[in-house]
């Protein structure tokens, strides 16, 4: 049985943190699946394999439409963490069908590309009046002053939350997203925990105010929603809703550090950008490709499963690696090189299958919105110190990024 223990992935060491890619290659060349036994996961490295078990409905996010915990040998969490699990296990990026397809679909009919095209005047213009500040200080944090405000900005103006409640959402998000990662400590449990009921409660209240007075807002929408007889209950609006925005603040902001450290690595790459603003498109999905925000999905093994002769039991847990696979020189011509006009870039970082990210239009949008502001009205920004990376690996980014702009 092939073992990662003892390679260099090592999720929780800062070598590591700082810089995934090299291990990724290792883990490449030892097999398709090895199993890591600090985490109990099966880790998957090649693209191939990950494509195709995104898609593999033996797999799942959720076992519990067909198991108890005990029938799938599981421990059930403990009841403290309640509250965190049943605002997670609501949303559709947990459930698997026919739960899923039914909010999916429900979603679908209030987050349309019609929805999506209408924000885009919004979205250029406060990318604009962020980076207009950022030049106006001469510079300052990437991360604080445009990176993070303009998703969290443009998800609440979806939603329709008030602009004054919405310095709430980021600590809330942050709060929550840190169960994501691997073995989470008890304390990050109990901020989640503590963040989940806070959401959830301001959600109800937000809810109760659509149902008497409606508006164009896509928590009305939700709410109006209606398929076949069939409608979104209270909670599946509030995971929903709180999906959506941890979504948008955690991937897109990640995904604008990532890319512009990346850039500033790059100096040839971002030369050629600033000379040519058309490569934003490509640039936009090769930054994503390059240093994805999101680095692992887990999956649970519903069926038994065979990888290269390895059979992976009923029970068993899946870990697909997002950044080795978009550096699998299987698929990419020479991977560690950023190329911002690559052409053939079929990167997983909104994942594949059922749970294809919906916000992916969105997502495109606000980076390409910013980077196109940044190239226009701050041509000479220049990193002005070294940033320090956040201890996190399952989602990948920055405490900051200071810039300058001459």
């Amino acid at each position: 049985m092939a073992a990662a223990a003892d390679l260099a992935f090592d999720p929780w060491d800062p070598d590591f943190l700082a810089d995934p890619y090299p291990a990724y290659a290792e883990l490449r060349a030892r097999g398709r699946v090895l199993h890591y036994a600090p985490t109990g996961q099966w880790l998957v490295p090649h693209h191939a394999d990950v494509a195709a078990l995104l898609r593999d409905r033996r797999l799942g996010r959720t076992y519990q439409h067909r198991f108890t915990h005990e029938e799938f040998g599981r421990t059930a969490p403990p009841p403290e963490h309640e509250p965190f699990h049943v605002l997670n296990d609501h949303g559709m990026l947990d459930l698997e069908p026919p739960d899923h397809t039914r909010i999916r679909r429900l979603v679908s009919k209030a987050f349309t590309p019609r929805t999506v095209e209408r924000l885009k005047p919004y979205v250029h213009a406060l990318a604009d009046d962020l980076v207009a500040a950022l030049v106006e200080a001469g510079g300052g944090d990437l991360l604080t002053d445009v990176a993070e405000p303009l998703p969290v900005a443009v998800i609440a103006q979806m939603l329709g939350i008030p602009e004054s409640d919405r310095p709430r959402l980021r600590p809330w998000s942050a709060d929550i997203c840190g169960m994501y990662e691997l073995n989470p400590s008890e304390e990050t449990a109990a901020q989640a925990v503590r963040a989940s009921v806070e959401f959830s409660e301001y959600l109800k209240e937000l809810i109760a105010a659509r149902r008497s007075e409606p508006g164009d807002d896509l928590i009305s929408g939700l709410i109006a929603a209606y398929d076949e007889g069939e409608r979104l209950t209270e909670q599946e609006m509030i995971s929903t809703a709180v999906l959506l925005l941890n979504a948008g603040h955690e991937a897109t902001v990640n995904a604008t550090v990532n890319g512009w450290w990346a850039l500033f690595r790059n100096p040839g790459q971002l030369a050629a950008l600033r000379a040519d603003h058309s490569l934003i498109p490509s640039a936009v999905e090769e930054l994503m490709r390059y240093d994805t925000p999101l680095q692992l999905f887990e999956r649970w093994v519903l069926d038994d499963i065979e990888i290269d002769g390895t059979v992976i039991p009923r029970g068993a847990e899946i870990a697909m690696l997002f950044g080795s696979a978009n550096h699998d020189p299987a698929v990419f011509t020479d991977p560690a090189r950023l190329d911002l006009a690559r052409e053939d870039n079929p990167h997983i970082s909104f994942s594949a299958g059922i749970h294809y990210c919906i916000g992916a239009p969105l997502a495109r949008i606000e980076l390409a919105a910013s980077m196109g502001a940044l190239l226009d009205k701050a041509p000479t920004l220049t990193l002005a110190a070294e940033p320090e990376r956040k201890p996190n690996f399952v989602i990948r980014g920055l405490d900051g990024l200071s810039v300058e702009v001459g």
